[in-house]
This record gives structure tokens, C-alpha cells and sequence, in this order.
């Protein structure tokens, strides 16, 4: 007998290495972002794999090399996506008059802190990017490129630079402090409380003659 066209009883397709059909292409990338993040959280940059990443996002691991390339490329973009929502602190010092500008980007960086959907990524990126050399340049490097300059570019003074990263050196500090490290008092003080001791330190590097 000749076929009938009924497929109905073939069951379904066998899973394809490599690379997804493209509707499927923005979930699958996703996945191995959300993966990579984990793995580099509960692993560190050094323990963490490309393969271990692709285990973990249920992908072959040529998937990974094809969205990202290197482990660093996959690091890199990993702290891309969980360092996003800082992006936005440039904004802050522009939104409203200059004397107010150190508070409103205290404001603004504890706040992401604060919430635990964005501190929660954020965490696990510092923890690599303090304890290994490569994952520290990949963090300084995006930092600097994406972060720094803008905020430099809203100080009309002298060493706009330095002054973006002193500003900067002060509330990565005291989130590591009280975030990461969980040192007392700090970890458990009030916000409003340390939002009011670092902001003028914050104005003061972007303001101050």
C-alpha cells in the first residue's frame, strides 16, 4: 500500500543539536544567560564551564559557543544583562537640580540593591568578578563603558573621570559592605539612614570644586 500522508502516529520530532529554528532563538539565548548566571553564582568564574552552562540551560554546548563564544564572552554577557538596571543611574544626576544629584544616584543604586530581583543576579556577577582576575576585567571593562563615562559626561568640572569614579568607588563600596560582606551595623541599618550619610559624600565627588 502506498503512504497515506498520516503522520498522526510518528510521535514527536527528535531533539536537533546545534542551532534552533529562529523563532525559538531569543528563549533559547535567555535560558543560557539565566543558566550561565547561576553557574557562575554557585561555581565562580574559575569552577564554571561552558559545558556545565549548557548542562545546566538543557542545550548542546556548540549552542553556547554560537550565541557567545568564549566562557568570558558568555561572562560578559551574563554581567551585561544582570548590571542592566544600573545603567540607568546616568539619568538620575540629570533628573533634577545639581545640588541634589548625589542623592538622587544614592537613591537610585541602593534602590536596585534593595530589590531583590535585581540584587539577586548583580550578587552572584560581584562574587566572580572579586574573585577572579578575568571576570574583574570583564566587569571594569563594561563599567567603564557603559556606566562611568555617562556619569562623567553629566560633570561639567575638572577630572570628570576621577570624579565619576570616586562617586562610584563610594556606593560600590558601601553595597558591598552592606550586601555582600553583610558587615554590622551597616547590613542591617536603616536606608534612609545610609542614604543620608552617603549621598553628600556622592555630591560632593561630582559637585565640589
Amino acid at each position: 500500500m502506498g503512504d497515506t500522508g498520516d503522520t498522526t502516529d510518528m510521535g514527536p520530532p527528535a531533539r536537533r543539536r546545534g542551532r534552533p529554528p529562529r523563532a525559538e532563538s531569543a528563549d533559547t539565548r535567555d535560558r543560557i544567560l539565566t543558566a550561565a548566571r547561576g553557574e557562575f553564582s554557585e561555581r565562580g568564574y574559575e569552577k564554571t564551564s561552558v559545558r556545565g552552562i549548557a548542562k545546566a540551560a538543557g542545550v548542546d554546548s556548540a549552542l553556547v559557543h554560537h550565541y557567545f563564544g568564549t566562557k568570558e564572552q558568555v561572562f560578559e554577557a551574563a554581567v551585561a544583562v544582570a548590571f542592566a538596571p544600573a545603567l540607568d543611574a546616568p539619568n538620575a544626576i540629570a533628573d533634577g537640580p545639581l545640588e541634589g544629584a548625589g542623592e538622587r544616584m544614592t537613591r537610585f543604586v541602593f534602590g536596585i540593591w534593595e530589590n531583590p530581583t535585581t540584587r539577586t543576579p548583580l550578587l552572584a556577577i560581584v562574587r566572580s568578578a572579586v574573585n577572579n582576575d578575568t571576570a574583574a576585567a570583564v566587569f571594569r571593562r563594561l563599567i567603564a563603558a557603559q556606566l562611568l563615562r555617562r556619569v562623567a559626561a553629566q560633570v561639567e568640572l575638572p577630572d570628570p573621570e576621577l570624579r565619576a569614579e570616586l562617586a562610584a568607588a563610594q556606593l560600590v563600596g558601601a553595597a558591598l559592605m552592606r550586601y555582600v560582606i553583610k558587615l554590622e551595623p551597616l547590613a542591617s541599618a536603616d536606608l534612609e539612614q545610609i542614604i543620608a550619610r552617603v549621598a553628600p559624600v556622592v555630591q560632593h565627588h561630582l559637585t565640589d570644586r
